[in-house]
């Protein structure tokens, strides 16, 4: 079984105690002491929302007859509620040592990285497939919008960002902006632009390397029962809005000879 990323968001070891101590580290070490020893003084910056770290262990299910991946959801560590926390955590999370299929999410505190979640139903997207070799530097610019509130203020009206997520593939590394409301499509199109005009030039995905997509339209979505109605509700909102923008096309009678 491979070994989940460790992560730390609450205190700090390794601080050097005495003069003699310090005297026998190497300049790097007495850097990183001193980037310690400020980070433990400092006062901390809240963050507007608690978010949540989860990791992703996708496992075979136990049928030899096909390939689905089970998720196996796990928070780690503790909330990040200030961006000294995030630093922690980000710093301390190796995501080049994440293996083959699993993932992990930074999330608001109330959503899980769950499409069937009723607080993520009629929610989507944005899939953005980058090279391993660059993968991490996205990530921590992506994170970083979402601690951070860009993604949240370019959102639509009564729409809601609920998390980020990483997942490992063979070659690259799929990096996921989810959002509460669908049909919000101002939403959909300001998360793209916020991404592009964030991410310098070498790290931007090109067009045919992004996607965005709606999660019940994910081969693997299967909605409870429960809300069905949910799901539903919003099909008859959309045909409504479909219908009501459509052009009105008038036929005149043929005329007599």
């Amino acid at each position: 079984m491979s070994t989940r990323p460790q992560l730390f968001t609450r205190g700090l070891s390794g601080l050097s105690q005495t003069t003699s101590v310090n005297d026998a580290q190497s300049p790097a070490e007495q850097r990183d002491d001193a980037k310690r020893n400020f980070l433990k003084t400092m006062r901390p910056m809240p963050t507007q929302h608690y978010w949540h770290v989860y990791f992703d262990r996708q496992t075979k299910e136990q049928k030899p007859d096909d390939q689905e991946y089970k998720a196996e959801l796990e928070k780690l560590g503790s909330q990040i509620e200030s961006v000294q926390d995030f630093w922690r955590y980000a710093n301390n999370t190796p995501v080049d040592q994440i293996k083959m299929r699993e993932s992990i999410y930074l999330f608001k505190q109330g959503f899980v990285p769950i499409w069937e979640d009723r607080r993520n139903i009629n929610g989507g997207s944005w899939t953005f497939r980058v090279p391993k070799s660059i993968g991490p530097k996205v990530w921590t610019r992506i994170q970083m919008l979402a601690i951070g509130e860009q993604l949240q203020s370019v959102l639509d009206e009564n729409d809601q960002l609920c998390g980020v997520g990483l997942s490992v593939r063979f070659n690259s590394h799929l990096i996921t902006i989810w959002h509460r409301d669908s049909s919000k499509q101002n939403s959909i199109d300001a998360i793209l632009a916020c991404v592009m005009e964030d991410l310098p030039e070498e790290l931007r995905p090109k067009p045919d390397n992004y996607f965005y997509k709606r999660h019940r339209d994910h081969s693997g979505f299967k909605a409870p029962p429960e809300l069905q109605p949910v799901l539903a509700s919003q099909d008859r909102a959309e045909a409504a809005s479909n219908g009501a923008n459509q052009p009105v096309v008038t036929v005149d009678p043929p005329s007599a000879h």
